[in-house]
């Protein structure tokens, strides 16, 4: 029982009914937890056919296998269902203080079927599990939920809430679901699944004993990742000012080994607002809906960005469960319209969809917009990048100032950027239209739409330019979650150290040309492959990217899990997981979607930009083109083909 608690709990919401269900011990063996068990779970429960909206999906929330065993950087949650969005296998990872809690209240996972007759609230605590009436709370924000669940547990054991807002009750194809005050689990739609449920929270306070094999090699695994943590600082002089200069270091024709440990100093003084003039040198950062660059959004404006700025508002730093790095902050809110005085800091994700993406350098604009997404449930990256798009639709005369109730959406009009938005929460007007993200909104608006909807799968990619880093295009159009940031980049890979440990992933030892990721062969596909497969073992086990990217030299994630599990399995093995798990998204996905597909066609559809077509005239990222659908046939072999040759 190592690692885990040995039952989920199968809620089926129509009939008001709950049953916990014990799993087999081979279930654990072969899918190990988390997301992967709820690949397994899901794929046998959830029809082909199946509406996604409808009482035969099945929302599943997954905690980590790790998570509670002691192991650092592994308090992680993953939501999964059939994506509405997409059509195919969806998922959404988040952090905060959710998977533990899931775990003490004795399972392994918590699904949901069925559609409630009425808004209802999952509560589990000492009395046991139940469903409570939540129509008091239908209509609320996401936080003022959390806020309201939490001042009536008063005076008992505080929750841990994961709830809702109105995008996700008014069924929004790019909405998701919230944990601790705005923390997100954002991708797939998974959001509108559970307003589709009329599921407006789920409450969790339990005390059980999450069992571990060996807590003690644990605990010194984990010491001493700790420890090399708390030496990584910054020099207190270094500011914001200095993040353009190594983002043109990053940017280079030769791309040199770097140990990701380095990188920890970064995210414990800024978080992931690093790369808000990192990104922009070196064209990482996609501008003006990914048809422009730097050259439209130059030093004098992304400078306004200075994640300097943000962390000026910090009122405290924040830290997911079983965190030592600590990227995230809450700020003060005063004065930018947002509608309480808190609130979690703006990502790099949300600053780049609502500044550069949309040519806006306000940063109160961007404040008040991740606010407003943090309330209502969009998430950040799908809402800016619609802004965006409907931007570049004004701009060809596709939307009109009539059908934008008199709004003037030209390019970094702050003013028209926030009332879309509200538009777009309330699905109201032209925000009916944009409310389901790009891919839809296309489709309604046709006259050529198509061109400026930039999606991959029907999903808008995260804000890292796929023409920067081809392995993140790779990720974007080829995963059964497309358009996802978080599978596999070069860069991730070059600081991961897959290589030290897993036997057919190619090493990265020595300096290289940049020229040579841009190419279709066996090595560029074997790194997507051991990305890929690799994220699937990070996801049973809880784990955060952030701690791959710091090393796993540093992170020894494959120690933990057979000290916390009673295992004894190679990296080999535990990436073999990561295979079994990959090949079952593919084929959820490919069932749900009407079959696999050439890459770039039918459900695997992605707007052309992307891979460089047609290529930006100027910026840095001038005249670069990529492959893509012959890296993404690549990649599916490595992934399928067996066990890839050295």
């Amino acid at each position: 029982m190592s690692g885990r608690m040995g039952k989920i709990l199968v809620v089926d919401l129509g009939k008001g009914t709950m049953a916990e269900r014990v799993l087999d011990e081979t279930l654990y063996s072969d899918w190990v937890g988390g997301a992967a068990l709820a690949v397994k779970l899901l794929s046998d429960m959830i029809p082909v056919g199946a509406d996604a909206l409808g009482p035969d999906n099945v929302l599943a929330f997954m905690p980590g296998r790790l998570t509670g065993t002691g192991a650092v950087m592994t308090g992680r949650w993953t939501v999964c269902a059939k994506s509405p969005l997409t059509g195919g296998w969806g998922d959404a990872n988040c952090g905060g203080t959710l998977s533990p809690a899931i775990k003490r209240c004795g399972w392994d996972g918590i699904l949901f079927s069925g559609v409630s007759p009425k808004p209802v609230t999952f509560v589990a605590d000492e009395r046991g599990p139940r469903l409570e009436d939540a129509s008091g709370l239908w209509g609320l924000d996401a936080v003022e939920t959390e806020e309201r669940i939490m001042e009536a547990a008063k005076g008992g054991r505080k929750p841990a809430v994961a709830t809702i807002g109105q995008a996700a009750e008014r069924l929004s194809l790019i909405s998701g679901i919230s944990n601790d005050g705005g923390r997100y689990a954002a991708r797939s739609g998974v959001g509108a699944v559970m307003g589709s449920k009329r599921l407006k929270a789920v409450v969790l306070s339990g005390t059980a004993k999450i069992p571990c094999a060996d807590p003690e090699r644990v605990k010194a695994l984990s010491k001493a990742y700790a420890t090399k943590i708390a030496r990584m600082k910054l020099p207190g002089f270094l500011s914001g000012g200095v993040l353009p200069i190594m983002g043109r270091f990053l940017g280079m024709k030769t791309v040199f080994p770097m140990d990701g440990i380095l990188a920890a100093g970064m995210f414990k003084r800024w978080g992931t607002i690093y790369n808000n003039l990192a990104g922009m040198p070196n064209g990482d950062s996609p501008v003006r809906n990914w048809g422009g660059s730097v050259k439209d959004f130059g030093p004098a404006r992304y400078r306004k960005l200075n994640p300097d700025r943000i962390v000026a508002r910090e009122s405290k730093k924040y830290n997911c469960y079983s965190c030592v790095i600590g990227c995230g902050g809450v700020c003060d809110a005063s004065g930018t319209g947002a509608a309480g005085q808190h609130m979690h800091k703006p990502e790099y994700e949300t600053c780049c969809a609502f500044g550069p993406l949309c040519l806006n350098d306000d940063l109160d604009t961007i404040f008040l917009c991740n606010d407003l997404c943090n309330r209502s449930g969009l998430d950040t990256i799908s809402a800016g990048s619609t802004v965006a798009f409907a931007l570049e639709c004004y701009e060809h005369g596709i939307i009109t100032k009539d059908m934008a109730g008199g709004l003037e959406l030209s390019w970094g009009n702050t003013d028209a950027i926030v009332a879309l938005l509200k538009l777009m929460v309330a699905r109201e007007g032209l925000g009916d239209i944009l409310a389901d993200g790009v891919a839809k909104a296309a489709e309604r608006l046709g006259k050529g739409a198509d061109a400026y909807a930039v999606h991959a799968g029907g999903q808008e990619p995260g804000m890292h330019d796929s023409r920067m880093d081809p392995m993140m295009g790779v990720s974007f159009v080829g995963d059964p979650t497309p358009g996802r940031h978080t599978i596999g980049a070069s860069v991730y890979y070059g600081v991961s150290h897959l290589w030290d440990f897993v036997s057919w992933a190619p090493p990265v030892t020595r300096p290289y040309a940049k020229a040579s990721e841009y190419q279709a062969n066996d090595e560029e596909a074997l790194k997507s492959a051991a990305m890929a497969l690799f994220k699937q073992v990070l996801d049973a086990a809880g784990g955060c990217l952030f701690a791959l990217t710091t090393g796993l030299q540093h992170w020894r994630v494959f120690d933990m899990l057979n000290a916390a599990t009673g295992e004894d399995r190679s990296p080999d093995e535990w990436m073999e997981l990561g295979r079994r798990v990959q090949e079952a998204r593919f084929a959820f996905t490919n069932a749900h979607t009407a079959g696999r597909g050439a890459p770039g066609t039918g459900a695997w559809a992605y707007n052309r930009r992307l891979a460089g077509d047609p290529p930006l005239e100027r910026g840095p990222l001038k005249g670069r083109t990529v492959p893509l659908d012959a890296m993404v046939r690549g990649y599916r072999q490595a992934v399928s083909g067996g066990k890839p040759p050295k």
